[in-house]
Order: structure tokens, then sequence, then C-alpha cells
């Protein structure tokens, strides 16, 4: 018992220490330390209003909340970003750790993932003060943010343990996937309404995971109701299917990844 009670007492240590090891090092020697997790969003939000309502005039004379309307795409964006690329490389840029300790190795992708929920925690505080700042009013709707986000990191960990196990063996991979991550800053309603897609679109938008949380964000921040039963209904298979999909992934590479780092 006294045995079991230290093995799982050394790997929630390690646990920790991981996720606490990326903010750290992403932090470390900065004078403004964390508080860079609130400024980069802010100012990826002015310069996209500006331009957007500014100097192009999309929404313009609209009684639209544009800041609160971009941030709600760049918080979910920048986190699957961050997130996605950080978990690829994970096992790679954590060779020696995997080579010495025993560790179960899924530990790692998770763990690079959900690293990244510090960063996201800040902005989503950012983000609902600036839902309360546009009139917004905690209601029982918000009830629904924590299930959604709770589906949306699931979805990105089980994108995290695929590619990760991929990475060891094609180490084009992290490069995949930061293309993917410039293409789908156009392919997500970031800057622009959903309204404005063509029908034939729609659907894909809708099962885009990163745009279903999007939408559902607006719904419930900005137009104060519950998120679409699509967007829930997609969301949830998504995470579903790529955290299937990524541990059967991960479970058949893992035993080669020591000859491979």
């Amino acid at each position: 018992m006294a045995f079991r009670k230290k093995w799982k007492g050394d790997y929630l240590f390690l646990f920790e220490n991981l996720i606490m090891k990326d903010f750290r090092i992403r932090y470390r020697n900065m004078s403004l330390g964390m508080l860079w997790s609130l400024i980069n969003p802010l100012v990826m939000m002015s310069v996209l209003t500006f331009v957007f309502r500014g100097v192009i005039g999309g929404e313009r004379g609209s009684s639209l909340p544009f800041p609160l309307f971009v941030l709600s795409g760049l918080v979910p964006f920048n986190f699957f970003t961050g997130a996605f690329l950080s978990g690829t490389t994970s096992i790679v840029d954590n060779a020696g750790l995997i080579k010495r300790v025993p560790v179960p190795r899924e530990v790692i992708p998770i763990t690079a993932v959900l690293s990244n929920c510090v960063h996201l925690g800040i902005q989503v505080a950012l983000l609902l003060v600036l839902a309360a700042i546009f009139g917004g009013r905690p209601g029982v709707f918000w009830l629904w943010l924590p299930l959604i986000w709770l589906l949306y990191i699931a979805f990105v960990c089980g994108l995290a343990l695929g590619a990760s196990a991929i990475n060891v063996f094609i180490r084009d991979t992290r490069y995949v996937v930061e293309s993917v991550n410039l293409v789908l800053f156009w392919l997500v309603p970031i800057f622009y309404s959903f309204n404005i897609i063509p029908e034939k679109y729609r659907e894909i938008y809708r099962f885009n995971p990163v745009a279903a949380l999007v939408m559902a964000m607006r719904n419930i921040l900005i137009e104060g109701v519950a998120p679409a039963g699509s967007l829930v209904r997609n969301l949830t298979i998504a995470a579903a299917t790529t955290v299937a999909l990524g541990l059967f992934i991960f479970g058949r590479l893992k035993s080669r990844f020591y000859e491979h780092i």
C-alpha cells in the first residue's frame, strides 16, 4: 500500500511539473511574465478590429461588439494552435525524460496540451471581463462554457496523441501542423460572421471543431443564448473520435519510440 501511494505521488508530482514546465520556460527572464498572455490577444484583437471595422468597414454601423466578437474567435484559435503544436513535438522534446523515467508515454502529449490551459485560463478571464464591459451578464447559459471547453480540450488531446507519435518517425509532422494552423486562421470565422458563409459550406464549418467552439462562444457571450445543439453534438463527436484515434495510433507506435528519439 505504501509503495502504491508513493507510485501515485511520484507520477502526480511529475504530471504537475510537466504541465508547469512550458509555462515557466516561456516566461523565464521576461520582465512582464504572464502579462504576455493578455498582451498578445489584446494586440491582435485591436489590429483586427482596426483593419476589418475601421479600414475595410465590415460591420460598420452595426451594434455588434466587434472587439468581443474577434476575441471570442482568437482565444479558441490561439489555444488550438499552441496546444496542437506543443503536443505534436512533446515526445521528441522530452526524449531525455522518456529514456530515463518509466512514465506512461501518453502522459507527455497530454500534459503538453494541458500546460497551455494556464494561458487559456488567463485569456478566458479576459474574454469574460470584455463580455461584461459590453453589457454581458452571467446567466444560466454560461454554465455551458465548462462543458464545451472540456470537449474542445479533449479534442486537442486526441490530436496531440496521434501527431506526437507520428512526429517521432516523420519529423516533418510539426511543419504540417504549422501549415494547418496557418490555413485554419482563414477557415475559422474569427473576424467574419458565420452568416456570410455560403450555404453549401456551412455544414463544413459546423463540423470544424475550432469553428464550432467559436460559434458556441458567441452564442453564449454575445447573443446570450445556449449554444446550438448541432455545435455541441459536433464537438462531442470530434472529441470522442480524435481521442479514440489518437490513443490507437499512439498505442501502436509507442513501443518503438526509444529507437527513434
